[in-house]
């Protein structure tokens, strides 16, 4: 094989994949000794040389039960059995289960822990996928493309998986094997299984065997590794079809770090993105490269890999970045670490003292959260001139210091003017609202009727909290104490959700908004209120409170809710296409987080067409702060020109 490899006459002369059953990659399976009855009494001995050469018989706890073929059918025999396995792929583990095995998804749910967020789930191939889902031609061609993202495709109501694969989902995330390990595990099991990635909530996806069993060896019950090193972690990405075209919500393996191009050269610039599902991005001419989908940065792990990925970048493009763009946000991590000098590390010698470096570029250029939103979706649509960006998402920092998430900005990327939002509410708890929209639709019921909606317990989010925690919450609400004034679209969506009993509250980000997405039924083209007006400061806000006012009175009569549910969003269409009207740009693009509402996309990209605008969508980044990084070098490049 080395000769093969070396030889420059060999037509396998530097081939990646070259291999044979001597000196190629070697799978192990290993167990905790309490697992390994389970499966086989009598567990194949491993072949010594194999041992000696690239595992040790033991690890920690763990034994190695078997080598090569071995291991791969008594892993498929582990899934069988109802066991967590853990097993190595191309970016980092992935934490399998038999997909129709409540108890068995139960117990990873309660180990991970992800108490309600949809898994993912790897199937065969396609005649296994349809059996679980309905799958139009675009959705297949994305499904079998070279990407092999996971695509969200509409449930079959007879789909052979347990319901807490996706609790309360009418979509099932699918993917296609993708590497030989993983057609020949799935042929051998013969089942669709979650493929989930192989970490804890928050955290990086392990990418070595003995770091994940570290990390994850109090969740899975067997270790499927194989001896390739994984130079880098990469997610699996994650895609759905809107309006006929696949659509990025997660960008990273197969599409990171694929650039973006841009319609002119821009300088040399890093993008260090948001807080939440960050991404980094480097400028390079006319190449905006994208990192693969880092995730949260609340954790020291995964902060450690955004400086790992920025390390990668500048030595892949060997990069000098003259200027770094960051959020405003001041308590951002991505904020904070360019603030800290942009620390990282570098690959040296081992007798080197430290391989620490600075990023210490002379300029550095705070840009605001929704403003990169809407620059991002005019960058990827190659767009020079203004554009009404509705740019809606849960949390951002405003340029007056409050939370914004509601926004319509008239704007390029070179400069903004907010021309309306939504009335201001407060978020009592601050981020204990994020995770209790019973809280924000108290704060809204506040606003309307004052104090005496405390004794309201006819209504659910009302009747869900103690007399103690309504007092407590009516005295921040009262003196504005811990109770910051947002927006947010976001929140928004999560007290409407709340009012109408979906959630009270989430495990989840956006689980409560999905929630009311599903609720819409048939739709009624009827709508609450909207009643916007201009105030003194020339910025248009929709008061919100008749619209409330008006779903109260819905649910007094017994309307049902999926009726209040697509009113709700018919409502937002309307004022999407109103604003349009009133500013009279004849583009209009909808970006941020928000927009990954199906329903509330297609319905205001039909409504503002019909009306005759152009609409700008992402399809190359998400809509969400994923892709935040793209367009804060798009600010930065005409701010340096």
């Amino acid at each position: 094989c080395r000769a093969e490899y070396e030889n420059p006459l060999d037509r396998r002369f530097h081939a990646q994949p070259n291999a044979c059953p001597t000196c190629g990659p070697v799978l192990a399976l290993y167990a905790h000794p309490a697992h390994a009855s389970r499966i086989t009494p009598h567990a194949s001995r491993p072949n010594a040389k194999s041992v000696m050469r690239n595992f040790p018989p033991t690890y920690r706890d763990y034994r190695l039960l078997a080598v090569a073929d071995d291991a791969l059918r008594l892993a498929a025999r582990a899934l069988a059995a109802g066991l967590i396995v853990a097993v190595k792929g191309l970016g980092g583990f992935h934490l399998m289960v038999d997909a129709r095995n409540a108890e068995a998804i139960a117990r990873l749910r309660e180990r991970k822990p992800r108490r309600d967020k949809p898994f993912a789930l790897m199937v065969r191939d396609l005649n296994q996928a349809r059996a679980l889902c309905h799958i139009a031609p675009e959705a297949e061609a994305l499904l079998t493309s070279y990407q092999a993202p996971i695509v969200l495709l509409p449930r079959r109501a007879d789909a052979p998986v347990a319901e807490n694969v996706a609790p309360g989902n009418p979509y099932l995330g699918i993917m296609l094997p993708y590497t030989p390990l993983h057609h020949l595990l799935l042929r051998e099991v013969d089942v669709p299984v979650v493929a989930t990635s192989g970490n804890l909530t928050d955290e990086p996806i392990c990418t070595d065997e003995w770091e994940a069993m570290d990390r994850l060896g109090h969740i899975a019950e067997m270790f499927l590794v194989h001896n390739r090193p994984i130079a880098r972690h990469v997610d699996d990405s994650v895609a759905w079809v809107v309006l006929g075209e696949p659509r990025l919500l997660r960008r990273a393996r197969g599409y990171a770090p694929l650039p973006v191009l841009l319609k002119r050269e821009v300088p040399t610039i890093l993008a260090v993105g948001g807080h939440l599902k960050n991404t980094v991005a480097l400028s390079v001419g006319r190449q905006v490269f994208i990192s693969q989908h880092i995730g949260d940065l609340d954790t020291a792990e995964a902060r450690a890999a955004f400086e790992r990925v920025i390390a990668d970048f500048l030595r892949l493009y060997d990069a000098k970045p003259v200027a770094i763009a960051h959020d405003m946000h001041p308590d951002y991590a991505s904020t904070r670490w360019v603030e800290e000098g942009g620390r990282y590390q570098v690959p040296g010698n081992r007798d080197q003292v430290s391989n620490t470096q600075y990023l210490t570029p002379d300029i550095r250029i705070p840009i605001q959260h929704h403003h990169a939103h809407l620059a991002s979706c005019l960058a990827e649509n190659h767009v020079d001139g203004l554009a009404l960006g509705v740019t809606w998402d849960g949390t951002g920092y405003g340029t007056d210091g409050t939370i914004w998430g509601g926004e319509f900005l008239l704007g390029d990327a070179r400069d903004f003017q907010r021309v309306a939002t939504l009335r201001p509410f407060r978020l009592p708890g601050g981020d204990a609202a994020i995770k209790e929209p019973r809280r924000v639709a108290f704060a809204l019921l506040w606003e309307i009727y004052g104090e005496e909606v405390a004794e309201w317990e006819h209504l659910a989010p009302v009747a869900a909290l103690s007399p103690q925690e309504r007092r407590i919450l009516l005295q921040m609400l009262r003196r504005g104490v811990n109770a910051p004034t947002t927006t947010s679209m976001g929140r928004l969506f999560d007290a409407v959700a709340a009012l109408l009993d979906l959630h009270q509250e989430v495990s989840f980000e956006g689980q409560a908004a999905m929630a009311l997405e599903f609720a819409v039924g048939q739709r009624v083209k009827s709508t609450y209120p909207v009643a916007w007006r201009y105030q003194g400061s020339g910025i248009g806000y929709w008061d919100w409170g008749e619209m409330v006012e008006g779903m109260l009175e819905d649910m007094r009569r017994g309307t049902p809710p999926d009726v209040i549910a697509a009113k709700f969003h018919d409502t937002l269409v309307t004022w999407i296409v109103q604003v349009a009207r009133e500013v009279g740009t004849p583009r209009v693009a909808l970006t941020g987080g928000v927009f990954q509402n199906r329903v509330l996309t297609e319905w205001a990209a039909a409504a503002l067409r019909e009306a005759g605008f152009q609409v700008l969508l992402h399809r190359q980044v998400p809509p969400n702060d994923g892709g935040i990084s793209l367009g804060q070098i798009a600010i930065a490049a005409t701010q340096l020109e």
